[in-house]
């Protein structure tokens, strides 16, 4: 057999034998190297180190130096995991790990009774005795018949089912260690002593394949990384998201109710809340005119047609809400603004003169999510979105993706949101419309992306059904990725609507509709921005502005008229009027997040003034401020929306 010709990062090309997989190329260039490869990148894609390479390919070695090789330490340990529960547990059931292991690994189980935390701590134990033994793990394809045949004999009932999920033509691949076998894509690690150091973090129970008619099952989580220190660092990183869990920080703020006995998946919100909610409203809103949108509202409920003819029918059925009208017609509520708006703009003939036509919609929509993957308020039922549609020429897509840049640093930056990564995400393996005008769109899109002064990443195939789109990602002070802003090109609906206008050169032309939102979901923007600033919004945004600390009860009537003046002002202002010492009030205040204390006691009352102090700072001012001023300053900050 002939040599094939292997790539590597720093240019040099290694002669390989044919049939050479990963790990060879990785003996060939070291010792070292082999003994600390985890896995491979082939043009970018990750590969097992058991893998063979092809004549062409360029290839990096993967070790726990790289994000990547994490994953893999943490894909290895779900292995072990699942290792360790059927040693001690043999009538458990093993079902199916996780996709995604950048933090963690998950398993879930059928077992007879929940997993206790002192199961977690024998299971966790096991697991360090496999570690310790190195085994090796080991690849294998087998036909989809040996596979069933292999998890019946094991009794693994819902691994069998599982095995119908693998797509007719896919390689059907085993990964084994010691004793234990499951089905699995990999890349895996040379042997179990690689893992490093884990801890497996809880478990809860999780319905099977995720439908809450189906069984529970049990789910255990963990992490893993290669030392010590890397899993210390990540662990008290999991402890500040506790602390910061926006349904904790929502109660404790007074900001919001969830019941699931009333309504999953639909938050009450308290009147602080809606202060909060309105807050960003109102400033996405006060942008429309300078950004040239004006505002529209559609109705909750529509006729199926409506929803057939913007594809939502077929694509999105299930996961809408419907009910029979007086007549027997099928009626949906909306979980969209989009068809309506495309509705809108073909209500009459259109020009180019019209265009770009931007109209913006803040109304409820409402989708039908699962029972078991409903989440406070980040993944609701029942959200409001900061919504638009621009319907323009062709020709004016770039200018319009530049102006939701624009737009969208301007809201960013009065939320002191930075730090944004933008990527394109290309369509999927279902979509609509036409794959050369799919590739056309994704073109434009990352022209415009570059053209707004942003390093275009690519999300390969994580595009909606009807539209290419561009996703503005943020990280949050917990190293989390957020997919915040969104603009995407239309592939499908302005030709489903008929919509038209008529052209410079007289012609009907089908217009560019684009789909824009810079905050996406209000609820899903509430929950990250909550974890986030664990609840210390910026001055202009917070619920209570200011609070107003009379120092004793015969202070309580200047504290009233301090606050009145605030909110003449348009500052929302509150007076802590218990009677309480000064310094308990204060950590009263702390807790609640108010930005501004203003305390008041006989030299402020007598001199017409307050003493400022800020929220987090360790004492008061150095001089008392006259009332006129203070309201002045803090109302002219709030219009200025500073923190």
């Amino acid at each position: 057999m002939s040599d094939i010709a292997v790539g590597l990062p720093d240019g040099r090309t290694l002669e390989m034998p044919a049939g050479a997989t990963v790990l060879d190329v990785a003996e060939r260039i070291g010792a070292g190297l082999a003994r600390a490869a985890l896995a491979g990148r082939i043009d970018g894609r990750m590969v097992d180190l058991r893998a063979p390479v092809s004549d062409g390919d360029q290839l990096q070695i993967v070790t726990s130096r790289d994000a990547e090789g994490a994953e893999v330490i943490r894909h290895s340990a779900e292995h072990v995991m699942a290792d360790a529960v059927k040693r001690l547990f043999p009538e458990a059931q093993v079902d199916v790990g996780r996709t995604d292991h950048a933090e963690k690994f998950q398993y879930d189980f059928k077992v007879a009774e929940p997993f206790t935390p002192e199961d977690l701590a024998k299971i966790q134990a096991e697991m360090k005795r496999i570690v310790k033994t190195k085994a090796p793990f080991v690849r294998e394809v087998v036909s989809r018949d040996a596979a069933k045949a292999l998890f019946a004999e094991l009794g693994e009932e819902l691994k069998v089912s599982r095995i119908d999920d693998i797509p007719e033509g896919d390689d059907i691949t085993l990964y084994r260690h010691g004793e234990f076998v499951d089905l699995c894509r990999g890349p895996h690690v040379q042997h179990a002593g690689q893992i490093g150091a884990f801890q497996l973090t809880e478990a809860a129970g999780a319905y099977w394949r995720g439908d809450e008619r189906n069984p529970m099952l049990q789910r255990i989580y963990g992490t893993a990384f290669a030392d010590k220190k890397e899993l210390a660092a990540h662990l008290e990183r999991i402890e500040e998201a506790k602390r910061r869990d926006h349904r904790v920080l929502g109660k404790q703020l007074g900001l919001f109710h969830l019941d699931a006995n009333v309504s999953p998946g639909s938050p009450f919100y308290l009147p602080k809340g809606m202060t909060v909610f309105n807050g960003l409203v109102d400033f996405v809103k006060s942008l429309y005119p300078k950004y040239g949108f004006v505002e529209v509202m559609g109705p909750q409920v529509c006729r199926s047609d409506l929803f057939k003819t913007s594809g939502h029918y077929d694509m999105f059925k299930e996961d809408m809400f419907w009910m029979e009208g007086d007549e027997g017609e099928l009626v949906g509520l909306k979980p969209t603004n989009c068809p309506g708006h495309a509705h809108l703009f073909a209500m009459t003939k259109r020009s180019y003169r019209e265009l770009p036509m931007r109209l913006a919609e803040f109304s409820r929509l409402h989708r039908n999510e699962r029972s078991g993957t409903l989440t406070g308020l980040s993944r609701v039922r029942s959200f409001a979105q900061d919504d638009a549609h621009v319907f323009c020429e062709p020709n004016q897509v770039e200018d319009e993706i530049e102006r939701f840049f624009q737009m969208l640093r301007e809201i960013y930056a009065a939320l002191g949101l930075d730090g944004i990564r933008v990527s394109v995400s290309t369509r999927p393996e279902e979509f609509l419309g036409a794959p050369e005008d799919w590739d056309k769109a994704e073109a434009a899109l990352q022209a415009a992306v570059e053209r707004a002064g942003y390093e275009c990443g690519i999300k390969e195939g994580e595009a909606v059904f009807y539209a290419p789109k561009v996703e503005v990602d943020f990280q949050d002070v917990l190293g989390r990725q957020w997919t915040l802003g969104t603009i995407q090109i239309d592939m499908a609906m302005p030709g489903r609507f008929g919509l038209r206008y008529i052209g410079r050169d007289g012609q009907e032309h089908q217009p560019a509709m684009l789909h824009r939102a810079v905050l996406g979901s209000l609820e899903r923007f509430l929950a990250l921005y909550l974890e986030h600033t664990a609840g210390d919004f910026p001055l202009w945004l917070a619920p209570v502005q200011v609070l107003v600390l009379p120092i004793s009860e015969r202070h309580t009537e200047y504290a009233g008229k301090v606050t009145d003046a605030l909110g003449g002002a348009g500052v929302r202002a509150e007076v802590d009027a218990r009677s309480e010492k000064l310094n308990f009030k204060i950590r009263e205040a702390e807790l609640q997040k108010v930005p501004i204390m203003a305390v008041v006691g006989d030299q402020e009352e007598a001199s017409g003034s307050v003493m400022p102090r800020r929220r987090k700072q360790s004492e008061r001012s150095a001089e008392p401020v006259a009332v006129d001023a203070f309201v002045s300053e803090l109302a002219e900050q709030i219009a200025r929306r500073e923190s």
